[in-house]
C-alpha cells in the first residue's frame, strides 16, 4: 500500500480510560488499505470519498490511558507511529498553529524553508512530547482557486452585475471540488509536516482561507451569488473530510450539530475544557455566530462549568486594536476593496461591536460565577500577541499566535497596529480589552512567523510560550493558579 498521505490523526475524545482517535489517509483509487493495528485490536478501515484519482480512508480507534501517563502505539502496513498520552488527571502539554500557509500559493523554494516552524515544532515534541495539536484556522489557503480554475478566472472578468447572477454549473462545482482535494492532498503531503501529523492527534477549526479570503465578510448581495455558494459548498465538504475526518452531515461526537449546519465542537480531558465556535460557516457581514450556533456554544460552555480551566479556541483574537475609522473609510468607496474583509473579519469590528461586547460580557460572567479560567486562543493576524479582558478583577487572557507559515505584515503595518493597540477597548462599563506588551519582548506585537506551547498543570497553573522564527527571543507567559475568574 502507497500512501498518497497520511495518516493525520485527530482526537475524538477522552474517556476515563481511554483516548478516542482517528487515522485519515490518502491511497490510490482502487488500493484496498491495509487494517490498522494496536496492541489491542485490530480496525478495519472506513472508505470516506473518492476523487482525482484517490480515495480517502479513516480509522477510528482508541489508545488505553496509562495510569501514570506514558504512550501507545498505532501501526499501518508495517509502520508504526507512536502517541504520547496524558496521565489520568494528569498535566497536558498542548501545541497550538494557525495560518499555515499564504494567499500566493506556494511561493517558498522549498519545503524546508516553508516549513522550518514545523520542523521547530517536530523537534521539540522530540524533546518533551505534546499530546494535544490545536489547529485553529486557515490550515490551507484556497485563495489560488480563483486562477486556477479556469472558469473562474473567466468569471472574474465579467462585470460585476454578471458575476452576481452568473450560474454555478455542474462542471464548475466539479472543477471546484477537484481544486480543493488537490490543494489538501498537498496540504497534508508535505513531508516536513508528516511526522508531527501522524504523532500528535489534531482538533481544527476552520477560518476564511479555508474557503478564501474573506468569507463572511462580503456584502450580502456576494455572500448569496451563485458562485460564492457553489464555493462554499466545495470547501464545507472538503474541511470536513480533510480536518475532521468525517462527511459533512454526519460529524463525530463532540460537535454541536452533527449534521454540519455549523462545525462548532467542545471536548473535555480530565477538568480541562476545549470549546471552539465555528466563526464562519454562517458568518454576514452583520454577526459572526448565527442564533443556533451561538445556543451551542452556550451550551458547550455551560456543559464545563465543572471545568477548572477551559482553551477557547476563537479563530478570531477576542482583543485586537481597533480600526474602526479604516471601516468607515473603506465603506464609502465603490465596491469591495482589499483589506476592507481583514478589517470587518475582526471582533472588535463596528460591524460585529454589539455581539463582541455581549460576548465578552457573558465570558466574563462564566468565569466570575463558575471560576473557571478561560484563556482564548487565536491565530488570524499573523502575529504573536497578548490580550486581556478584564472587569471586576476577573480577567481572561487572550493568546495569538500566527502564522506558523505565513509571513509577518509589512514593518509600518505593525508599527500602526503598536500604536492603535496602546490604546484599551471599553465594549461595555466597567469591562476593558487592552493589549499587553508580550513577555520578554517589550512589544504587542511578535512580527515573526511562530507556534504556541501551552502547558497546563494539575494545580490549574498555565505557561504559555511564543515560539518564534528568526533571532527573536522567546516570550513566555505564565498565569498561577490564583489568577482565574
Amino acid at each position: 500500500m502507497t500512501l498518497a498521505f497520511g495518516p493525520v490523526l485527530f482526537f475524538r475524545g477522552a474517556r476515563a480510560d481511554a483516548w478516542r482517535l482517528c487515522a485519515l489517509i490518502g491511497v490510490a483509487a482502487g488500493e484496498q488499505p491495509a487494517p490498522l493495528t494496536t496492541d489491542g485490536a485490530q480496525v478495519r478501515p472506513e472508505r470516506l470519498a473518492a476523487r482525482c484519482g484517490h480515495e480517502l480512508w479513516r480509522y477510528n480507534f482508541a489508545l488505553p490511558l496509562p495510569a501514570g501517563g506514558g504512550s501507545g502505539v498505532y501501526r499501518i502496513a508495517g509502520r508504526s507511529w507512536q502517541v504520547h498520552l496524558p496521565a489520568q488527571g494528569g498535566p497536558l502539554h498542548i501545541a497550538y498553529t494557525a495560518c499555515n500557509g499564504s494567499e500566493k500559493g506556494n511561493t517558498w523554494d522549498n519545503g524546508e524553508d516553508r516549513n522550518e516552524r514545523w520542523l521547530h515544532l517536530t523537534a521539540s515534541h522530540a524533546e518533551r512530547p505534546f499530546h494535544l495539536l490545536l489547529q485553529g484556522g486557515d490550515q490551507i489557503y484556497a485563495d489560488p482557486l480563483w486562477d486556477e480554475v479556469p472558469a473562474l478566472a473567466a468569471w472574474r472578468r465579467l462585470p460585476q452585475w454578471r458575476r452576481k447572477r452568473a450560474a454555478f454549473p455542474p462542471e464548475l462545482a466539479e472543477a471546484v471540488a477537484d481544486d480543493y482535494f488537490k490543494r489538501y492532498c498537498w496540504f497534508w503531503g508535505q513531508p516536513e509536516l508528516a511526522s508531527i501529523l501522524a504523532s500528535v492527534p489534531s482538533l481544527m477549526m476552520w477560518d476564511d482561507h479555508d474557503i478564501f479570503d474573506g468569507w463572511g465578510s462580503w456584502s450580502n448581495g456576494w455572500l448569496r451569488c451563485p458562485t460564492f455558494r457553489g464555493i462554499h459548498a466545495a470547501a464545507r465538504e472538503h474541511f470536513a473530510l480533510f480536518q475532521l475526518a468525517a462527511r459533512p452531515d454526519a460529524l463525530p461526537e463532540g460537535f454541536g450539530d452533527r449534521r454540519g449546519g455549523h462545525f462548532g465542537w467542545a471536548y473535555r480531558i480530565g477538568e480541562v475544557g476545549l470549546v471552539a465556535p465555528d466563526l464562519r460557516s454562517e458568518r454576514t457581514r452583520e454577526r459572526v455566530l448565527s442564533k443556533p450556533g451561538r445556543t451551542a456554544f452556550r451550551t458547550a460552555l455551560e456543559g464545563m462549568a465543572d471545568c477548572r480551566q477551559i482553551l477557547l479556541v476563537s479563530s478570531m483574537p477576542l482583543v485586537t486594536p481597533r480600526l474602526i475609522p479604516l471601516e468607515w473609510f473603506f465603506r464609502v468607496l465603490p465596491g469591495h476593496q482589499t483589506w476592507q474583509d481583514d478589517l470587518i473579519d475582526q471582533w472588535p469590528s463596528a460591524a460585529h461591536w454589539d455581539e463582541w461586547a455581549d460576548l465578552l460580557q457573558e465570558l466574563i460572567a462564566f468565569t466570575a460565577r463558575t471560576g473557571t479560567r478561560i484563556t482564548s486562543v487565536s491565530g488570524e493576524i499573523h502575529l504573536g500577541a497578548l490580550g486581556l479582558i478584564e472587569s471586576r478583577g476577573t480577567r481572561i487572557y487572550q493568546l495569538t499566535s500566527s502564522g506558523i507559515v505565513h509571513p509577518p505584515p509589512p514593518v509600518w503595518v505593525v508599527r500602526v497596529m503598536e500604536w492603535l493597540g496602546a490604546r484599551p477597548a471599553r465594549p461595555a462599563p466597567e469591562l476593558s480589552a487592552c493589549m499587553l506588551p508580550l513577555p520578554g519582548l517589550g512589544r504587542r506585537f511578535l512580527r515573526a512567523r511562530n507556534w504556541l506551547e501551552l502547558e497546563l498543570s494539575q494545580d490549574d497553573a498555565l505557561t504559555a510560550t511564543w515560539h518564534s522564527e528568526g533571532a527573536q527571543p522567546s516570550c513566555r507567559l505564565s498565569l498561577p493558579a490564583t489568577d482565574g475568574g
